[in-house]
């Protein structure tokens, strides 16, 4: 590449941020439309020459100094790039096109900064997405399940004129497809016409025989559908395939659309950008109508849970429609009606927006493995009492082998041409396709025509250009052998957008491939309209397809208007307490079992924590001399699993007992272990990921694998020595301390918050009742060594000392772990805050309990004299018989409130707000 003419940066520069961009940005690779520029790249005519022809090499990447304010050629430092810049002179480089108007007022609106703010504005944005959270899960990323969302700094941005063509194109099209699933699951005049192949159709897998000769309310099928657009070199807009089960993208484009104009809010207003709020509210509005009985209707979001790739989009949505999210286990049908099981009791759902592939929806007619969907859900749906969006059955719609057979439906069904075209398609089931297109392989891509289904010989789509003659006869070969499966789509060059790339030093301008999805939502009963936004993907710089699971990134997408921007919020200016009711999310019993699981694995790992830094600090000090210690402390390791029961006891061989704790600190297979509660720990957090904040997740994650990256360190080496596990446990000890303020001190105090605190102090009082009995039935206590350990235990030895100074009797120990009302630890505090709390849970007023509070102790009945009496034998038999009967409160306390709150059986099956 030829260097620009320094001219362009000088002072004057910083003037005419877009007379920089249009000298600093290559243009689109040769024969693919630049959206910079507004026109195709021409390609360079062939000459012939002799011999054999040579590639020409790849033209470097021009780079951006931003602090010289000038390009740095390919393979020269900044340093060297400044100290040339006022002795070298370079050729003037060959002329550019102008930036399109719309890119030209992008680059004149980056303000005083100008290109120097970029990086700045890049970081911002990449610091941004990571302290939000926004999240895309892929499966085979060998760094783990989840990893940031990818967005570009600069958006795409799409003139009023281009709007139009597809806006029109897209409604055109929704109609069309929507009267196709309404012929498929009604009279199927269309099959007896011959306008679709039946194997398209019946042949599908995708195809629900269960719900043919239904009728969805309002008799609309589709409520949402994604379109992936691509523009040609000449400049007009192709559509590429079509989506319609569960299309993905209305929440990131959301984030992208925030993160976005919070970088160049004066670009922004300038370019007369529409808003996307009108056509979020217009779909919540139009399936409000449409939903069966209930006023205001009751409408979720039916995602499949924190592991799916876009669980985070999920999350979000909801969160901004105001509308549940739940997973297939919180719903349940009953007489035909599907109901949302809540800690209030069951509650009627009348509008279901579905994120679950069709396959999954209900294990009693599809999938009979599925653990994701609804027992029942068809059922409801056929007898009309909920509205699905999409409803069931759409997958046949999304082969791409229906795109070639679209022209001729839209003139069957409206009557009219369709004025946004396809990119030519042949379903290799017709013979005269097959014949047609079998020459052309080289030019095409080849496409599964039923994707995403292992039992049809589903693949992934390949292009015949990267193939070569060999690969391109076997997939001939292939194609010949089993038709019906594979579809061929002819190639479009994708238009090259702008980004700003960190990949080579300061940053730089480059074109990369785009794809945009647009999408389709209703706002009535069969009509429809087109969210002026969407979401543009980017493909690697060496991909031919624009993917989310193969590394590609996104790009907010700016529709420009000539007209009034629509500043539509839906944020309500004047909030009533009817309104802010409706948008207060019901707790779902899965989402309040996680918490209250939560709460128990937090206060498990703390105590297990405790307890083996106490027993690896005794077994290692001077003083091991006392045998009911050592057995007391055998027992509570053996009794909370942290050694396996066939180790032989402390008392029999201190060592080996001490290696076998040591052993199972890091095993994540046994209940008990610091490891294995730390894994329940962000496995029932991950189940209720967006309740927590984005410090309190990463602090969750991050204990979890130090500790487990510290145990397997030491078993790799052949041996955990007591002083690195007490490391160990000291800093899982501080990061526990850290997931517990913020459960306490920075959650909202709702249902799911107190079944949270719940779990915990559930865990604490049998925890510590049984830690005091067994200390008590062994003689433990009666030791200075035992009596320490006991106090220590009850993280209380500060306290103790400070109030009872060198005393070492009973009363003392009763009086602080058993009776004191202001410790934290103490038996009678925690059994009085689990009376409370689970009275406010059952909805009483303050200071009345329920019959499930009456389960536990009273406090108020427990005295120091009654508690401290001694018994015949020197024992006391009262106080062993009050922990006792604390202990086996807490776990029968523990089965009712599931009974009552999570399986919703027995009294619990009512419904509320039918």
């Amino acid at each position: 590449m030829e260097p620009l003419n320094e001219s362009l940066f000088d002072a004057q520069a910083l003037e005419f941020p877009a007379a920089l961009a249009s000298a600093l940005a290559p243009p689109a690779l040769p024969g693919h439309y630049d959206e910079l520029r507004g026109q195709a790249t021409p390609v360079a005519p062939v000459r012939p020459a002799p011999g054999p022809a040579t590639p020409p090499a790849p033209a470097a990447p021009q780079l951006y100094d931003a602090a010289a304010e000038r390009p740095v050629a390919a393979g020269q430092s900044q340093s060297q790039s400044q100290s040339q810049s006022q002795t070298q002179t370079q050729a003037p480089a060959s002329e550019q096109p102008p930036l399109t108007p719309a890119w030209n007022a992008f680059f004149e609106q980056l303000g005083p900064g100008g290109f120097n703010d970029l990086p700045r504005r890049a970081a911002s944005l990449e610091r941004q997405i990571r302290d939000n959270g926004v999240t895309y899960n892929v499966y085979a990323d060998a760094n783990g399940p989840q990893r940031p969302w990818s967005l570009d700094l600069f958006p795409l941005i799409v003139s009023p004129e281009s709007w139009s063509q597809i806006e029109a194109g897209v409604l055109q099209r929704v109609r069309v497809l929507d009267r196709v699933m309404a012929d498929a699951y009604g009279p199927q005049q269309l099959l007896a016409e011959g306008l679709i192949p039946p194997a398209l159709v019946r042949g599908h897998p995708g195809y629900l025989r269960a719900l043919h000769g239904v009728k969805p309310p309002g008799d609309t099928w589709l409520h949402i559908a994604a379109f992936d657009l691509a523009r040609g070199p000449d400049g007009n807009w192709w559509v590429v395939s079509q989506r319609t089960q569960a299309p993905s993208g209305l929440g990131y484009l959301l984030e992208n659309r925030l993160a976005i104009t919070r970088q160049f809010p004066q670009a922004f207003e300038a370019l007369h950008v529409q808003r996307l709020a009108a056509t979020y509210s217009a779909m919540m509005e139009g399936l409000q109508r449409m939903c069966p009985a209930g006023v205001p209707p009751h409408i979720a979001l039916l995602t499949p849970g924190p592991y799916n790739e876009t669980y985070f989009e999920h999350a979000y949505l909801a969160r901004y429609l105001g509308i549940t999210l739940v997973e297939g286990s919180d719903l349940t049908v009953r007489d035909q009606r599907l109901y949302l099981k809540t800690l209030q009791g069951l509650r009627p759902v009348h509008g279901l927006i579905k994120r679950l592939d069709d396959q999954f929806l209900d294990p009693l007619e599809l999938r009979p493995d599925s653990t994701l969907g609804v027992p029942g859900l068809l059922q409801a749906i056929r007898a009309g009492n909920v509205l699905v969006a999409n409803m069931p059955g759409s997958a046949f719609l999304e082969s791409p082998a229906l795109l070639g057979f679209l022209p001729g439906l839209a003139r069957r069904l409206i009557d009219e041409k369709l004025m946004l075209p396809a990119l030519p398609t042949w379903w290799c089931g017709e013979r005269a396709a097959l014949e047609s297109v079998l020459p052309q392989l080289g030019d095409c891509a080849i496409k599964p025509t039923y994707p995403g289904f292992d039992g049809r010989a589903s693949f992934d789509a390949v292009l015949g250009s990267q193939l070569g003659r060999r690969e391109l006869d076997e997939w001939a070969g292939r194609i010949v052998r089993e038709g019906d499966v594979h579809t061929v789509q002819g190639y479009l060059p994708l238009s090259q957008m702008p980004t700003w790339a960190n990949d080579m030093g300061p940053g730089h301008i480059a074109p990369r491939a785009v794809m945009l999805r647009v999408f389709a939502v209703s706002d009535g009963a069969r009509s429809w309209r087109v969210l002026p936004g969407g979401l543009a993907r980017l493909t690697e710089p060496d991909a031919q397809f624009a993917s989310m699971q193969r590394g590609g990134s996104s790009a907010d997408v700016w529709v420009q208007t000539h007209g009034e921007v629509d500043r539509t919020t839906l944020l309500q200016p004047h909030s009533t307490p009817a309104s802010l009711a409706r948008h207060r999310a019901p707790v779902t019993s899965r989402a309040a079992e996680n918490m209250f699981w939560l709460g128990r694995y937090t206060e498990r790992a703390e105590n297990a924590v405790r307890l083996a830094r106490l027993t690896l600090s005794l077994l290692g000090s001077e003083d091991q001399s006392s045998r009911p210690l050592l057995e007391w402390l055998h027992h509570m390791a053996l009794r909370n699993a942290l050694v396996p029961s066939g180790v032989p006891s402390a008392p029999q061989s201190r060592r080996v007992f001490e290696r076998a704790l040591i052993a199972e600190l890091g095993d994540v297979t046994r209940g008990g272990s610091v490891g294995f509660s730390l894994r329940c720990i962000r496995q029932a957090a991950a189940a209720v990921r967006e309740r927590l904040s984005q410090d309190n997740w990463n602090q969750i994650v991050r204990t979890e694998a130090d500790f487990l990256r510290r145990a397997a360190e030491q078993a790799d080496e052949g041996s955990f020595a007591a002083s690195a596990a007490l490391r160990a446990l000291e800093s899982a000890s501080t990061a526990l301390a850290a997931m517990t303020g913020a459960q306490t001190d920075r959650m909202t105090r709702d249902d799911a918050w107190r079944l949270l605190s719940i779990g915990r102090h559930i865990e604490r009082l049998g925890f510590l009742a049984n830690a005091l009995e067994a200390g008590f039935d062994n003689g433990a206590v009666h030791e200075v060594s035992g009596f320490e350990a006991m106090v220590a235990l009850f993280d209380s030895t500060i306290t103790f000392h400070a109030r009872y100074q060198q005393r070492r009797d009973v009363a003392t120990m009763v009086d602080l772990l058993v009776l004191d009302a202001e410790n934290p630890r103490s038996l009678a505090w925690v059994t009085q805050t689990l009376r409370g709390r689970i009275a406010r849970l059952a909805g009483s007023a303050p200071g009345k309990l329920t019959a499930l509070s009456y389960e536990l102790p009273d406090p108020a009945g427990w005295t120091l004299e009654h508690l401290c009496a001694a018994g015949p034998d020197a024992d006391y038999p009262e106080l062993v018989k009050l922990l006792a009967s604390c202990e086996a409160a807490a776990y029968h306390v523990s089965d009712a409130i599931g009974t009552r709150y999570f399986t919703l059986t027995s009294e619990s099956l009512r419904s509320v707000g039918a």
